[in-house]
């Protein structure tokens, strides 16, 4: 799958890390994830500079939750990774996308995978296409679109607190693979928080809810779910 929201990356200088320490949030990563290579813990603690200076030529996250980076976007996104571990060549259709979560951690995490990141506004996914150039994330491709008009097929569609599940259940069913060989049934993945009951009710089809606070320790994912609906 091309691209098909052209953007030349604006490359700019990153600080060293080659013997810099990883930082507090970049080694809560490695702490529930300790199978990560040495090149993707450099990429995970190359997102804080690259997000803050992102951030500050289009604002995509707001100022108190840029310092809380790493807890509120990068390992919001990698709950998904402790419900299911993507196979290779596995297909995932990210909705919604915004900067890109879940799907840039998740490809970071998941480099045997494929990820297409979609999103109605444009400069966010100039800001997707831009950090993925950097990082080098070749399983990554992006398109600024709605979720409803993007081609394709998938095995798996995921998405962060972008729409009432039963919407994102009408406009993605169909772009879902019928054959799958992941351990889970194809389906919907997607992060939610709060009360979800009247949510659940209205998407009125088999799911499963999980605690995130089951994964992660932290107080910020005590109202956190995981929403699964299989195909």
């Amino acid at each position: 799958m091309t691209k098909n929201f052209l953007f030349k990356s604006l490359r700019f200088p990153l600080k060293s890390y080659q013997n810099r320490k990883i930082d507090l949030n970049a080694t809560l990563i490695k702490h529930y994830f300790p199978e990560l290579s040495k090149a993707q813990e450099e990429q995970f603690i190359q997102l804080q500079d690259l997000y803050e200076f992102w951030n500050k030529q289009i604002n995509i996250i707001s100022r108190k939750d840029i310092q809380e980076l790493y807890i509120r976007h990068i390992l919001h996104s990698l709950a998904i990774a402790k419900f299911i571990q993507f196979k290779a060549k596995t297909s995932i259709l990210d909705i919604g996308t915004g900067g890109g979560f879940p799907g840039i951690p998740l490809a970071l995490l998941f480099p045997e995978s494929t990820f297409h990141l979609v999103d109605s506004i444009a400069k966010k996914i100039k800001v997707v296409q831009a950090i993925s150039a950097e990082l080098r994330l070749v399983n990554v491709t992006s398109e600024a679109s709605r979720a409803e008009k993007t081609t394709g097929k998938f095995d798996f569609i995921v998405s962060r607190a972008v729409a009432p599940a039963r919407k994102i259940w009408q406009w993605t069913h169909q772009k879902i693979k019928t054959i799958t060989s992941a351990d889970n049934a194809n389906g919907i993945i997607a992060l939610k928080g709060g009360d979800l009951e009247m949510e659940m009710k209205a998407l009125n089809k088999s799911h499963q809810e999980i605690n995130i606070r089951d994964y992660f320790d932290e107080p910020f994912f005590d109202t956190k779910k995981i929403i699964y609906i299989p195909l």
